[in-house]
C-alpha cells in the first residue's frame, strides 16, 4: 500500500534526477512572483509538499528532511507545483510567513547581492519593421 506522502508514480517517472535524486525546486510568492529561495527535494520530500499543504526539502548538508518554518516558524504554505518541460526542475509558488532565508531575509537572493552584469537589450522592433 502506497503512503500517503509518497510520490504518484506517473509524476515520479516524469523526474529528472541528479546524481543524488534530487532536483532542484524555486520557491516563489504566489501573488508578488517574487523569487524567495532555491530548495532541493528527492522523490518524498516532493511526495509530502503535494499532500500535506506545507513545503518540504531534502537538506544535502545535513542529510534530512526538513519542512520550512518548523523551528523558525516562517512556514511557506503550498498554492501550486509545476515541473518544468525537461523534469529537472520544480516551480513552488507559496504563501511565505515571514522570512524564507535561514539568515533572516525575505529572499535568499538579498544576502548574496547583485552581481555586476551587462544588461542585454533587444533589438528596437520598430527599427526592424522599418527594414
Amino acid at each position: 500500500m502506497q503512503n500517503q506522502d509518497s510520490l504518484d508514480p506517473a509524476v515520479a517517472a516524469r523526474l529528472k534526477r541528479d546524481e543524488q535524486g534530487l532536483v532542484a525546486a524555486i520557491v516563489q510568492q504566489h501573488d508578488s512572483g517574487e523569487v524567495l529561495m532555491l530548495g532541493w527535494m528527492d522523490d518524498e520530500a516532493l511526495g509530502r509538499t503535494l499532500t500535506t499543504g506545507r513545503v518540504t526539502f531534502w537538506s544535502r548538508s545535513r542529510g534530512e528532511y526538513w519542512r520550512k518554518g518548523d523551528t523558525s516558524g516562517h512556514r511557506q504554505y503550498v498554492r501550486s507545483v509545476a515541473l518544468d518541460c525537461d523534469g529537472d526542475a520544480l516551480l513552488v509558488r507559496v504563501d511565505q510567513v515571514g522570512a524564507a532565508c535561514h539568515t533572516g531575509t525575505r529572499t535568499c537572493f538579498e544576502a548574496g547581492g547583485e552581481l555586476d552584469a551587462v544588461v542585454g537589450h533587444r533589438p528596437d522592433e520598430t527599427a526592424e519593421e522599418t527594414r
